[in-house]
């Protein structure tokens, strides 16, 4: 089992940032990647960022890139996402997940929510315009 907590979402004005923690306890040794999913009201859960243990890489949606930047502390299993430049459609609920079946070792996995098989409970960020 692993649990994952998330942390760091708000209320921020367009043009702010945030940095948003999901921190991983448990069987955290069988993370091989861990990603950040966002699901607006009314939308499907998209594909934001991921890294990848195994292959120390990160990966981004079209959403993210050129704006957000996932990084990880490894000693205390813990990834982050620095979100700069927020807009309005960036508002919605972010979702750390984590991947401890070596399912995102296929990287088209990475992008896809069956990638993972824990979730945490999500952190709103609201972005007013």
């Amino acid at each position: 089992q692993v649990q994952l907590v998330e942390s760091g979402g708000g209320l921020v004005q367009a043009g702010d940032s945030l940095r948003l923690s999901c921190q991983a306890s448990g069987r955290a040794f069988r993370i091989s990647a861990m990603g950040w999913f966002r699901q607006a009201p009314g939308k499907e859960r998209e594909f934001v960022a991921a890294f990848s243990w195994s292959r120390t890489l990160t990966y981004y949606g079209d959403s993210a890139k050129g704006r957000f930047t996932i990084s990880r502390d490894h000693a205390v299993n813990t990834v982050y996402l620095q979100m700069n430049s927020l807009e309005p459609e960036d508002t919605a609920v972010y979702y750390c997940a984590a991947d401890t079946r070596a399912m995102t070792d296929y990287t088209f996995r990475i992008y896809r929510k069956d990638g993972y098989d824990y979730w945490g409970q999500g952190t709103q960020v609201t972005v007013s315009s």
